[in-house]
């Protein structure tokens, strides 16, 4: 078992998916994290390197949720032996695209496959929100079960945390744009309201409802119609600017819908097929270019299988 070592890519995910605040998110095909995880004698976490962050990310295990939550899985699991981690970020950190996620579930999907995969998905979950704590200061699972599960997922509860995956339209592609502005997670929430009108509600749990009945029956339409979110965006819109243009670019050149991906300034737009996803690429660059946003953009299938070993 010593110095075997792993190294894989853990995908990058969009949260809320406009009208699943806290409850909805998928995963990305690209961008992503690599992980590299070696066993080692000695007892304990070390990160010996981290690339890509511009030395943003703090090299303490206690500190960085890929060291700390491969720390508590050890610790729980009761291994004597220590991990030695490499970290190359090739996402964007503060994009609102799941950047500490990526990270804390590489780090415990590579331990699990050293280990011959003694856990599951569900449990590996646990371990990974413990590293998510550590950047977001709160529980949420709507980027790391996405991430680690792949495909689309529903968060029915976190007492106990319910994790649903349900398939997807195997066309559906996400046009994403990345402002060149970072919006703390923390920040967006002080900014929400802690009372939402019934008549919002209700608007909004028909969205869910249909957004999740739209993707298990590839019904494009109703999907399209179910991607509005009555609670969160006129408040979190406000962060992001060129948000508007951005969003009716998208509309206008055939998204199924377009939102905020979890907290921002990353914008996401759903759409059926690569052609119309490169088509709202073009779109989101010439509004960009008008508005002098700097920016960068993916185009994603979904990305169905989570983690995987590189």
């Amino acid at each position: 078992m010593i110095n075997k070592k792993i190294k894989v890519f853990a995908p990058a995910s969009v949260s809320n998916v406009a009208c699943g605040f806290d409850i909805m998110g998928f995963a990305l095909e690209i961008p992503g994290d690599e992980i590299q995880l070696k066993i080692v004698g000695n007892p304990g976490v070390k990160i010996i390197s981290i690339t890509g962050d511009g030395g943003k990310i703090p090299s303490d295990y206690k500190l960085n949720t890929c060291g700390y939550a491969v720390y508590k899985m050890l610790t729980e699991l009761q291994l004597e032996f220590g991990v030695e981690i490499s970290i190359n970020k090739k996402m964007p950190l503060g994009s609102g695209l799941g950047s500490s996620a990526a990270s804390a579930v590489g780090g415990v999907y590579a331990l699990n496959k050293l280990l011959d995969e003694p856990l599951d998905n569900f449990e590996l979950v646990k371990y990974a929100l413990f590293g998510e704590e550590i950047a977001s200061k709160a529980i949420h699972a709507d980027n790391v079960a996405p991430s680690l599960y792949g495909g689309f997922v529903i968060i029915r509860g976190y007492e106990p945390l319910d994790v649903v995956k349900i398939d997807t339209p195997d066309d559906l592609y996400c046009t994403i744009i990345y402002p060149h502005v970072e919006i703390k997670t923390s920040k967006a929430r002080k900014i929400l309201p802690e009372l939402v009108p019934l008549k919002n509600a209700v608007k909004q749990w028909g969205n869910v409802a249909g957004l999740t009945t739209g993707l298990l029956t590839n019904d494009y339409d109703l999907i399209s119609r179910s991607l509005k979110d009555e609670i969160i965006e006129e408040f979190r819109s406000k962060l992001i600017f060129g948000y508007n243009e951005l969003k009716q670019s998208a509309l206008g050149n055939g998204a199924l819908g377009c939102n905020i991906s979890g907290s921002g300034p990353s914008i996401f737009a759903l759409c059926k097929g690569k052609e119309s996803a490169k088509k709202i690429k073009k779109g989101f660059i010439d509004t960009a270019n008008i508005l002098n946003i700097t920016n960068s953009i993916f185009i994603s299938r979904i990305n169905k299988i989570g983690p995987k070993i590189i």
